[in-house]
């Protein structure tokens, strides 16, 4: 759900990198004035020509750090992630320290997907400039892509006084606090951030996790308002259907469902929900196919076998019903749905003595819940 990138321009830090360690063997005024064309090409971003300039201006005087540092800098731009990485370990050997060149070997590492390596050029800068905040979001994203939430938070968090505004920060410092659990500080800041934004995935980030603590109006709220930006966005449609049945509103969120499984026919939820709901309509041409998607989807989810075996009763195919409710009652004995199909489904196999046993075991499991309160929901 992370967002990739959010910084296109960084890359171009080593543009502002003074001319250095020309050599006086080389013809100088020929390397500048290739030199000027390449930045001014980059620039311009026309990768190709700035790239061969670029080597053309090293082949004469190798040690031009300015151009490999650039080189570095278009290659990455260009997608030539390894080329680039090469390009900037050199320039950085020839200038320790450096903090545009570790930025742009960050990036390179960073896009390449080899966050492990990206991680210390980030922290190097920080070593050094522990208020840099863009090298500290960027540090962030690498924890969070290394599951190391809590580590991101506890870096970005003492930055964000007077860079509230700074809404890169702000995303990855809220995304960060949501999962390490601190919905508290991590769904509003996502939220403000997103009404600022109109980012479609922050939005997505906050209705999420509202939706995951039952907090379904504001759930609701916040993945409609993604809806509205960008209804194709992957997995958004089947939010939005969730959130609007756990309120009840069963007729907006079947179309939601069915939205998502045009987009994707092999969406589990989207699947299991609208099948449910044309079973609990008694649509039963409609629901099968849902329900023996899902199924197939996630051969051992208990609720679609559940949904299924439902099914199957009402259409008469008792025999199948009964075996796979009696494989969710011996998987979860203390699961009272199963207990419930069975105590009926029993009686119309001609089994009256498994009926009442089971109607025992219903009667023994709601007692239990009344003083325990119920199970949760499968």
């Amino acid at each position: 759900m992370l967002n990739a990138m959010r910084f296109p321009g960084l890359l171009l830090l080593a543009l502002a990198l003074p001319a250095a360690g020309q050599s006086s063997a080389a013809p100088g005024a020929n390397v500048d004035q290739l030199l000027g064309s390449a930045v001014a090409a980059q620039q311009r971003h026309d990768l190709k020509t700035a790239i061969d300039l670029y080597r053309r201006v090293l082949a004469l005087q190798p040690d031009q750090v300015q151009a490999r540092a650039n080189l570095g800098a278009a290659l990455a731009d260009d997608g030539q992630y390894g080329a680039a990485i090469e390009e900037d370990r050199k320039a950085l050997a020839a200038m320790p320290g450096n903090t545009g060149v570790s930025m742009n070997l960050g990036l390179a590492y960073y896009k390449s997907g080899d966050f492990a390596h990206a991680g210390p050029q980030f922290a190097n800068i920080l070593a050094r400039r522990p208020m840099d905040v863009p090298a500290a979001v960027l540090m962030g994203y690498v924890d969070i892509k290394l599951q190391r939430p809590a580590e991101a938070a506890k870096l970005l968090a003492p930055l964000e006084r007077g860079h509230e505004n700074n809404m890169d920060l702000e995303y990855v410092l809220g995304y960060a606090q949501v999962q390490t659990g601190d919905n508290k500080d991590g769904v509003p800041r996502m939220e403000r951030m997103a009404r600022a934004t109109h980012a479609v995935d922050a939005y997505v980030i906050a209705g999420t996790a509202r939706l995951h603590a039952r907090e379904f109006k504001e759930a609701r709220e916040d993945l409609e308002a993604a809806v509205k930006l960008s209804p194709d966005f992957p997995g958004l449609q089947t939010l939005v259907g969730q959130a609007r049945d756990a309120l009840g509103d069963s007729d907006a969120a079947m179309p939601a469902f069915e939205a998502a499984i045009r987009q994707d026919p092999h969406d589990f939820m989207a699947n299991l929900y609208l099948g449910t709901m044309w079973l609990k309509k008694r649509e039963l041409e409609k629901a099968r196919p849902l329900l023996e998607e899902a199924v197939k989807l996630q051969p051992k989810a208990a609720e679609a076998r559940l949904q299924l075996a439902k099914l199957n009763e009402l259409t008469g195919h008792y025999a199948e019903s009964a075996a796979a409710l009696e494989d969710l009652e011996k998987a979860d004995p203390g699961w009272l749905d199963p207990h419930v199909e069975l105590a009926t489904l029993y009686y119309k196999l001609h089994r009256p003595a498994d009926g009442q046993r089971e109607r025992k075991i219903v009667a023994k499991i709601q007692a239990q819940q009344q003083k325990t309160g119920p199970k949760d929901s499968q």
